[in-house]
């Protein structure tokens, strides 16, 4: 994977995703994965871009299946499963019906790591909403754009959101 590839194939999908949008902002997910169907099926497309869209198909189809086959509490069957999967941490997976105390301890562990993660991301996404609610109340003719630009006083900063990187905000 070359980074060349890889922010090609972020601009690849960040135009797909400004092709769907409408005028008001929102596009439809199934759309956009239209629409990036057919710019990475593009005849044109450069033999390392197509290794890199491989590769990140190959990462989500893996991350699927493990996240089908990880234990889930609401599955009727139960936790267990023998073709369930435990996930270890580093990339180590066993099946559960390989699975060593230590190894139900470690996923344990982890699943615990995680929640709390996920617990403690979750409180400052309600934080994030109820302050920009409340700014909506005192500002309700501006977008949210507007409202983080003029009321908390947004700037772009390109080297802080890499993520962004091909935004010409």
């Amino acid at each position: 994977m070359s980074k060349t590839a890889e922010i090609r194939l972020q601009e690849i999908v960040e135009d797909a995703a400004r092709t769907v949008t409408d005028d008001t902002g929102r596009f439809h997910k199934t759309d956009f994965e239209s629409e990036v169907r057919k710019r990475l099926s593009a005849d044109d497309l450069e033999v390392h871009i197509q290794a890199e869209a491989l590769d990140k198909l190959a990462h989500g189809l893996v991350r699927g299946f493990g996240e089908r086959r990880s234990p889930n509490p609401r599955r009727r069957s139960g936790m267990f499963h023998p073709q369930g999967i435990l996930k270890l941490g580093s990339g180590k997976w066993v099946w559960m019906e390989s699975a060593t105390p230590t190894d139900l301890l470690e996923w344990g562990r982890l699943a615990s790591q995680n929640l709390a993660r996920v617990a403690q991301a979750e409180t400052i996404r309600q934080d994030y909403v109820a302050e920009r609610l409340d700014a909506f109340r005192l500002h309700s003719d501006l977008l949210l754009g507007e409202l983080e630009r003029i009321v908390f006083g947004y700037v772009h900063n390109p080297n802080a959101d890499p993520d962004f990187e091909t935004d010409a905000d």
